[in-house]
């Protein structure tokens, strides 16, 4: 004799699929993120800094983390390398930085092994030592410095802003409709034998 499924076992079933859909979501949201910043992003100093401090949502790779500062004619300043201390990394600029716009650049890895990079800039301007460069208009973000290793694959698409994130979660909602329309298809056609 063929016993017709119950309703409970079917509506697990469902929450099953939906839950294995949503399971990819995770590791997009484990990537790093930049959380602090001195000199911030858009800050206009009259003194130039000396160092330039990153602090990120976790714990950075010593082995893994670039921080490079250039100036608006994408010039690389010298700085000594990145010293890693937990979520902080940081970097100590090698000269006096002149009136100008200035990008800090960098490359580190999350905890789930994705390259992130990004960049922004400060200003330095009213009463700073010109000594270092000219000013000049603001540039775009200079490429990440030469020691980082070139990411392959759809993880070098991945930036600091978290993209992957927002359409890795629209994926699995449109996963956890179709299963779910599925569920209820299923059901109908149960009903009607």
């Amino acid at each position: 004799m063929h016993t017709r499924p119950r309703r409970p076992t079917l509506v697990a079933a469902a929450l099953v699929a939906a839950a294995l859909l949503l399971v990819p979501a995770a590791p997009a949201a484990a990537h790093n993120t930049l959380r602090a910043a001195s000199p911030a992003d858009g800050d206009r100093l009259t003194t130039p800094p000396t160092r330039v401090t990153l602090e990120f949502a976790q714990r950075l790779d010593p082995t893994f983390t670039t921080i490079a500062l250039s100036d608006a004619a994408r010039r690389k300043i010298p700085t000594g390398a990145p010293a890693v201390d937990g979520t902080k990394g940081t970097v100590t600029v090698g000269e006096t930085l002149g009136e100008g716009t200035y990008t800090v650049a960098y490359r580190i890895v999350s905890a789930d092994g994705h390259p992130v990079q990004g960049s922004y800039t400060f200003t330095v301007a009213g009463g700073a030592d010109t000594a270092g460069g000219p000013t000049a208009a603001p540039a775009a973000a200079p490429p990440p410095a030469e020691s980082a290793a070139a990411a392959t694959g759809p993880a070098a698409a991945t930036g600091s802003g978290g993209s992957g994130t927002g359409v890795v979660a629209l994926v699995a909602a449109g996963g956890l409709v179709a299963v779910l329309g599925g569920v209820a298809l299923l059901l109908r056609r149960r009903r009607t034998r």
